[in-house]
This record gives C-alpha cells, sequence and structure tokens, in this order.
C-alpha cells in the first residue's frame, strides 16, 4: 500500500482523483485492511495545515483526540476524553471517530454545537451539514460552530461486547430570538436529536423535546436527557 501525505487541498484533490483511500488514524480501517486486502492507494490528510486547526471555534478532521483540550467547548472535549483508551485517543483521530467510524462518540456533541463542515471532494473544497456528512462520507477537512453559552456530555459505562453505551450532549446557544436548547443521544448505532427554544421552564423545555425524533427514546434513556437538561438549564452558564 502506497500512503500519501498531502500538505496541500489542490495536492490532497489529486490524491482523491487517483482513487486514494483515507486512512484517518488507521484505528478503525487497519483491522479490516488485514482481513479484506490493503488499498493500493491511501491518503493521511496528517500534513495537511487546514485539517490540523484546533481553536475555539473549530477543529480539523487529522486532529487526535488526545489533542483535543480546553480550547473548545465543554462538549467536544469531554466527547473526545470518552473515547477508547489513551493509546487509542493518541491516533484516533476527528475525521475518523464522526465520518469512518460506526459509533461516532463525537458526533451527538457536533450536532449539539450546530457544527458545519468543510469537506474536500474531487471538484473542490465545500461547506456541509451533518447529515449530509454521515450519509455520503466526503473527505472531512475540519468542522466549525459558534461558541456555546453552555455545554455538557455524558457516556455511561458500557458492557463488554454489548451495545455501545448511552451517549448524552447538550448545548444552550444565543440566537437572534433567545437561547436555544439543543440535544443529541446515540442510542444504540442510532443518534437522535431535537431543540427548544429556552424560554420557559425545564419542565417546560422537557416536554417540547418530547415532541421531537428524541420522544422515541426509551424511559432509561429519558432519564439521563432530563438529568442533563436540568442541570444545564440550572448551571452556572459559562463554557
Amino acid at each position: 500500500m502506497l500512503l500519501r501525505l498531502p500538505t496541500s487541498v489542490s495536492e490532497t484533490q489529486e490524491c482523491l482523483a487517483e482513487g486514494a483511500v483515507p486512512i484517518g488514524g488507521a484505528t478503525l480501517v487497519w483491522a479490516t485492511w488485514q482481513r479484506d486486502g490493503f488499498p493500493e492507494l491511501s491518503v493521511s490528510l496528517r500534513e495537511l495545515p487546514e485539517a490540523n486547526i484546533l481553536g475555539r471555534e473549530s477543529v480539523g478532521a487529522a486532529v487526535a483526540l488526545h489533542r483535543i483540550d480546553d480550547r473548545v467547548p465543554d462538549v467536544l472535549r469531554l466527547a473526545a476524553g470518552s473515547v477508547g483508551t489513551g493509546a487509542v485517543r493518541r491516533t484516533a483521530t476527528v475525521g475518523g471517530n464522526i465520518v469512518g467510524s460506526t459509533l461516532r462518540c463525537l458526533l451527538p456533541a457536533a450536532l449539539v454545537l450546530d457544527a458545519r463542515a468543510t469537506v474536500l471532494e474531487t471538484d473542490g473544497v465545500r461547506e456541509t451539514d451533518l447529515a449530509e456528512l454521515v450519509a455520503k462520507r466526503p473527505l472531512l477537512l475540519s468542522l466549525r460552530w459558534r461558541v456555546p453559552i453552555a455545554s455538557a456530555y455524558r457516556k455511561l459505562a458500557g458492557e463488554a461486547g454489548g451495545s455501545p453505551p448511552l451517549v448524552v450532549a447538550s448545548a444552550v446557544h444565543a440566537e437572534d430570538d433567545g437561547e436555544r436548547l439543543r440535544v443529541a443521544v446515540r442510542d444504540g448505532y442510532d443518534v437522535l436529536s431535537g431543540s427548544t427554544t429556552c424560554d420557559t421552564d425545564a419542565g417546560e423545555i422537557l416536554r417540547v423535546l418530547r415532541t421531537t425524533a428524541l420522544g422515541d427514546l426509551p424511559a432509561a434513556a429519558w432519564d439521563v436527557v432530563r438529568a442533563q437538561v436540568t442541570g444545564l438549564l440550572d448551571g452556572p452558564g459559562t463554557n
């Protein structure tokens, strides 16, 4: 297998046009390739500046999870810190987790941040939403978002060999018409999300959230959502 390490967007485009397969941190694809055979050509973004940004409002796809610190909102920092072991986090990347993984531990956090994805295709760079990113899986360069007022993340303990553990993420954003709460939940392999304005009490906010896709969650998951939303709304409002 030939691994390409482009240092510019145009060079990366050339790799895609040649059929190069994105490798990410290789924590997920390596075992599959050992079983099914390695591609002739692969590409890593670890030398591409646009894929290595890390700041208050953005993170690059090639950023290893162990590098994600308090420069980003709490919800994303906590999500990254919950993935695998320290050894895994030193290798696994943002792009690999969201686009290349079926677990997508970072996806609920990205959803509640209302993040937008900058992606690269053979015809150029463009911006898209997370729904298209997950469905079509283009090459992710980076994620960008607006800094929330407050955010929270919880990942329950899982059982070895069992279903993926429950993940609940939430964030409050300031918008033109007031504050808006966004909640996303990974239940098994499904990720559900919903949002509502924050102009009423916690009880009413939770009632409205039940009318969204989150209403399909089982009772045990709703207990976690209720506790997190109540705590977030009653918190100091800092992030």
